[in-house]
């Protein structure tokens, strides 16, 4: 846990945030600002498979949801994985089946993650897959 977010730098980092939400997608972007990542977001799917087209060589990690419009976050991760088969990718949804979970796993995601989660969760995240990916593959 950290008491203090400024505990975790991530300076020079790139970290993608997929949310059509826009109280999630602020809640994301201010809390991984403070860890000194830069952040970039998109609001649907079709910008995200724009984005990938050009290559995701500058993202570190990505933060996606389940359900955004036009292309849904499943598709979304297998372009993203075409693009990049090493980038972490998390999937942070409020929506969930068994079906989803493995259907998102399968897709080429790290984790899938429910909504709400608490800065401490999200910071131990950013910890596992940028500060320590040596220990990527153990549960959190």
């Amino acid at each position: 846990m950290y008491p203090n977010q400024s505990q975790i730098d991530l300076s020079g980092k790139m970290i993608a945030i997929i949310d059509d939400d826009l109280a999630s997608l602020r809640y994301f972007e201010v809390l991984l600002k403070t860890t000194g990542a830069s952040v970039i977001t998109f609001m649907n799917g079709t910008d995200v498979i724009e984005f990938t087209g050009r290559g995701m060589k500058d993202v570190d990690m990505v933060l996606t949801d389940y359900l955004i419009p036009y292309i849904n976050g499943i598709d979304c991760v297998r372009q993203i994985r075409k693009a990049n088969r090493t980038i972490p990718v998390i999937m942070i949804t409020a929506y969930f089946t068994r079906e989803s979970k493995e259907e998102a796993l399968l897709a080429g995601c790290n984790e899938y993650i429910l909504k709400p989660i608490v800065p401490e969760k999200v910071l131990n995240l950013l910890e596992k897959y940028l500060v320590n990916p040596e220990f990527a593959h153990l549960t959190s």
